[in-house]
């Protein structure tokens, strides 16, 4: 029977990350071979694997790498079961290790088919640290950006996005963090409303309707009040002619008020800016430039932007849950 060291243990421990007590066993069933001790601990995490395969994996964590000429970023979310090993620090200093490598491959699939430290695949580490941690664990957003400059920024771990720019500037990290802070929070699907397919617009609209017309018969029947119908969802439906009527709408209602012509001119700027507000609400939600900006929503993204003299190039977010 081979003598197992408390330094052959520990070789093993770090080599996978597995516990003390399932090292000393596997070296034990192994008589000693350190690679054979490797591949018991590989099959027991298969098993585990496969018994775990069914299981949700909505925690974890969110992480962020950029090179170091700032031209190229990844986000990855390393998915695990539950908050409690989303949080722990091995954990976390795995997902890092994970996204800097992610960085030099186009697709997921090529990323869990590479290397791990030479001796098996990304995708056999988490299988095998699926053994090891005895939940189950993959990865579960990837995305990569390149651009002329590239920034990020990474909410509590959970949400992890990147923004490139058309340039380097003096501001690229403030405004790069800044717009990067702007996708975690608010999420968007393309950069701007002028992206947006007519076909799109016109069903999201439709699907919108007929959820607050459903809406409102309850309400009608409970005696509360009904909630306004819209007519149009984006600006690429404001045409110049939609415009010019919510003007002669707004000029009709301040004469109903019996308010003074003479001061119509600073009123009516107001109403037309709020008509734009009810009537853009799938640009605030899924079109980066056409959102509030959130460190100041006196704004949208768009102005902000425009400031810097540079343009969005490219933005990506990854999301645990």
């Amino acid at each position: 029977m081979a003598t197992i060291t408390a330094a052959d243990v520990n070789k093993l421990r770090q080599t996978t990350g597995a516990g003390m007590m399932d090292c000393k066993k596997a070296l034990v069933e192994a008589e000693g071979d350190f690679d054979k001790a490797i591949q018991i601990l590989r099959e027991k995490g298969q098993k585990v694997a496969a018994n775990r395969s069914d299981r949700e994996s909505s925690e974890g964590a969110a992480v962020a790498f950029i090179n170091a000429d700032k031209t190229k970023g990844a986000v990855i979310t390393l998915n695990c079961e539950t908050d409690f090993v989303g949080k722990n620090e091995s954990f976390v200093s795995l997902a890092k290790q994970l996204v800097e490598k992610a960085i030099n491959f186009s697709s997921k699939e090529e990323f869990l088919a590479s290397s791990f430290e030479g001796n098996m695949t990304v995708a056999e580490k988490l299988i095998e640290q699926t053994g090891v941690i005895g939940e189950k664990i993959e990865i579960g957003g990837f995305e990569i950006l390149e651009g002329a400059f590239v920034g990020s920024y990474v909410h509590v771990n959970k949400i992890a996005a990147l923004t490139a720019i058309s340039s380097v500037i003096a501001d690229a990290e403030t405004l790069t963090k800044d717009i990067s802070m702007q996708v975690a929070s608010m999420g968007a699907d393309t950069l701007s409303y002028k992206d947006f397919d007519p076909a799109f617009v016109a069903s999201e609209l439709a699907a919108r309707i007929a959820i607050i017309e459903k809406e409102n018969e309850e309400a009608k029947r409970l005696g509360k009040t009904l909630k306004n119908v819209p007519k149009y969802i984006s600006f690429s439906q404001l045409t110049e002619e939609v415009l010019k009527q919510a003007e002669e709408d707004a000029k009709a209602e301040l004469k109903a008020e019996g308010k003074p012509e003479q001061i119509w001119d600073k009123i009516i700027p107001g109403k037309i800016q709020r008509f734009i507000s009810d009537n853009t609400t799938l640009d605030q939600e899924k079109a980066l430039l056409d959102q509030n900006f959130i460190k100041d929503d006196s704004k949208k993204v768009g102005d902000y932007v425009k400031g810097f003299n540079v343009e969005i190039t490219g933005f990506k977010r990854v999301a645990l849950g």
